[in-house]
């Protein structure tokens, strides 16, 4: 063991157990908890995290209830039925020397169907059903269900649970005002209003007894108006030590709220001098979390005494064996997760398996398998950016011989360009990954090479992979050749330099990405500070919920962004990310154009035609679909829900701006692979030379280790 992370390292004596170290993989939601026939992926995915040394693994969350599930269908541990299926789970863990626990998740309001419940009958402003108020005898069932769940867990072989009380589900539902308007014994006063956790801990250790991990996850920061204030969370703790909790775990933001909490923009630990101050008023310890990724900031929390743990979840997604590079004190070696949300929570919300971008093995951990190879080939691979990297790296685990050929003088390719984005900072992590594998694995790296096809020819390789990805799609406007113009690339990479007028034509995730670009003064930077007064984060100790007016720092240029579509601008975006960057550029000033013809660019400036339009359905339709409830109306034929668009007027204008800025697409650059194909020579084509359509990393990296798990 390494004496650089002695913190994170050591033991924690629990007193009935011991954790072999700080590191605590937080819940996620996977999908595979809402399948029994998936279960087998389900420890085997678990079981890798356990090999690589995380000390506590806590699972996506069981309902206790029907009523408290997340939508139909979904994961719930409330029968003696269910309980064979997570006994493999538990097994696989524990052969690997780790531990597990449970978390029971009830969503209340955040239900995804017609039987949700809360504290009030107040609904959801992200989901479509109006909560009915549990009554009296309807809490106490629910407070016993949480009990059954915890029995069962015990009897599945899990070493604990995790009672989710935090981000805004059921229990956090009745401990904030902005939810709970009751006014009997749960609700009211700030000691009615935290009755509910409070007996839900009592009951749950009085179920499973003294020699099991009670972990309750306590929402210290809501950031919502009307939330909790911090004497109200300190009260909270200490009456769940005294119920039987083993350790808190702190819970930041409710779903619902318009701060980002996770997302790559936040500055690395954000929130963990919470934990510290909590950790002041209990005895317990408490499990610090949110954008931890790499040891050496985990050890600092913990050194300074800002937790007694650390939580993550997403960084073990893409590195499973976390705990086991910091071990040997081979931080260069780890897969940094960059908290893009794409593969992991953007799926959970799509109802899809989660992954990871980074690592597409995550939750496939059985179904894309980098096995050895009895005899290596001699593999080619053209082009260094996402695609090219994962492809050549995962070909030479595997054992192939691989050189690698970039035309040029450094490897990325988009990513070199997506780190230089103000919040996006992270993404210089996989490429200093990537590098880094390219030598450990023995890759052959040309740079400054660009690949003919006679070069191929002449290199003797049994497979080629071309990954040249895209360059920038030249619209066609008249005059799209004035000096005014420049790409999202040479902009972005200081080949030009934007005047103080700037419209950005395209605004599809490049867009969006360059328009923050364009109003961040000087260069980013993740500066915390300056992150809590852009987006308004307090003191829950002035305010309630944590919240104060945003300040953000003005925007240095007048930036105008532009699409034809007459749909809302940052439609396509991620769904957990999307809702970040609309709000930035709203608060930067940005000006949205939408359903826009470029006419032509002159001296001027650029000129449009601008159609607006509004959403328009017959009269008779409207009529007859207004009065469906909800449920009905997702199942109904698009063409009867559909809102069509009539126009409203049409109107000439012009910008007059000093710089353009194409962010209208890309261009599959695959002119190899037409050479190589009209000599015979078979090429595997991936990532953005394969489809160019909106940069996708995800697709990129994933295309790549599927095709060397082939070859």
């Amino acid at each position: 063991m390494t004496s650089a992370y002695p913190y994170l390292l050591s033991s924690l004596d629990l007193g009935f157990t011991t954790l072999r170290n700080r590191v605590v993989m937080g819940s996620m939601h996977t999908g595979m908890e809402d399948k029994a026939g998936e279960f087998s992926d389900l420890a085997a995915f678990y079981a890798e995290r356990a090999r690589g040394g995380v000390g506590l693994i806590i699972t996506g969350g069981f309902a206790p209830t029907l009523e408290g599930t997340l939508y139909p269908m979904a994961s719930k541990l409330t029968s003696r039925r269910e309980v064979a299926r997570h006994r493999p789970v538990t097994e696989a863990v524990h052969r690997e020397g780790g531990k597990i626990a449970l978390q029971i998740l009830h969503a209340g309001r955040y239900s995804y169907h017609p039987l949700s419940v809360s504290a009030s009958a107040i609904k959801s402003p992200i989901t479509p059903f109006k909560p009915r108020a549990l009554s009296e005898k309807g809490i106490l069932r629910t407070i016993d269900g949480f009990a059954n769940t915890a029995r069962l867990a015990q009897e599945a072989g899990y070493d604990g649970v995790e009672i989710m009380g935090s981000e805004g589900y059921f229990i956090n539902q009745f401990l904030a005002p902005r939810t709970n308007k009751r006014t009997d014994r749960w609700g009211g006063s700030a000691e009615n209003r935290r009755r509910l956790a409070v007996e839900i801990v009592r009951t749950v250790r009085a179920a499973v007894g003294p020699d099991f991990i009670i972990v309750y996850r306590i929402s210290v920061l809501d950031l919502v108006e009307d939330g909790q204030t911090w004497d109200e969370v300190v009260d909270l703790a200490r009456e769940i030590e005294a119920a039987g909790a083993t350790m808190l775990n702190l819970g930041i933001g409710w779903h619902e709220a318009r701060v980002p909490t996770i997302v790559t923009s936040v500055p690395r630990a954000a929130f963990v001098h919470l934990a510290g101050r909590l950790k002041k008023d209990t005895s317990l310890p408490v499990i610090a979390t949110n954008r931890i990724n790499m040891p050496e900031v985990a050890e600092d929390i913990l050194a300074r005494g800002d937790g007694d743990l650390v939580s993550m979840a997403r960084p073990l997604l893409a590195d499973p064996q976390w705990v086991r590079k910091a071990e040997r004190d081979a931080d260069e070696e780890i897969n940094t997760c960059i908290a893009c949300n794409q593969a992991c929570l953007d799926h959970t919300f799509d109802r899809t398996r989660a992954s990871c971008l980074v690592n597409p093995r995550a939750g496939y951990e059985t179904k894309l398998v980098l096995t050895p190879v009895s005899r290596g080939k001699k593999v080619a691979v053209v082009g260094a950016g996402p695609a090219g990297l994962a492809c050549a790296v995962s070909l030479a685990e595997r054992g192939h011989a691989v050189e690698l050929f970039e035309a040029g003088d450094a490897i990325g390719g988009q990513f070199a360009i997506a780190r230089r984005i103000p919040g996006k900072e992270e993404f210089a992590e996989t490429i200093r990954y990537y590098s880094g594998e390219l030598e450990r694995r023995g890759v052959q790296v040309h740079l400054n090479t660009y690949a003919t096809a006679d070069l191929i020819a002449d290199g003797g390789f049994d497979e080629v992979v071309v990954a040249t990805g895209v360059a920038p799609r030249i619209p066609e406007i008249p005059g799209v050749d004035h000096r005014s113009v420049v790409t999202y690339a040479q902009l972005v990479l200081g080949e030009k330099v934007a005047g103080e007028r700037v419209a950005v034509v395209g605004a599809g995730g490049i867009g969006v990405d360059v328009s923050e670009f364009l109003t961040t003064v000087d260069s980013p930077t993740l500066d915390l500070e300056a992150w809590q007064e852009e987006w308004g984060v307090g003191d829950p100790g002035e305010t309630r919920g944590g919240l104060r007016t945003p300040a953000p720092e003005p925007s240095p240029r007048a930036v105008y962004l532009i699409q034809r579509k007459t749909s809302s601008i940052g439609r396509g975006l991620g769904r957990t990310t999307g809702w970040v960057h609309r709000a930035a550029l709203k608060a930067k000033g940005v000006q949205l154009i939408t359903g826009a013809t470029y006419d032509r660019i002159d001296d001027d400036g650029l000129h449009l035609t601008v159609t607006t339009t509004r959403r328009g359905r017959p009269a008779g339709v409207q009529k007859a679909t207004s009065r469906l409830p909800g449920i009905a109306k997702q199942v109904l034929p698009r063409s009867l829900t559909q809102v069509p668009q009539e126009v409203v007027s049409v109107e000439k204008r012009t910008l007059p701006v000093d710089t353009i800025v194409l962010c209208a697409g890309q261009e599959s650059v695959r002119g190899l692979a037409d050479e190589l194909a009209a000599r015979g020579t078979a090429a595997h084509v991936i990532g953005g030379a394969d489809v160019a359509a909106e940069l996708d990393a995800k697709r990129a990296i994933r295309q790549g280790t599927e095709l060397a798990a082939r070859i």
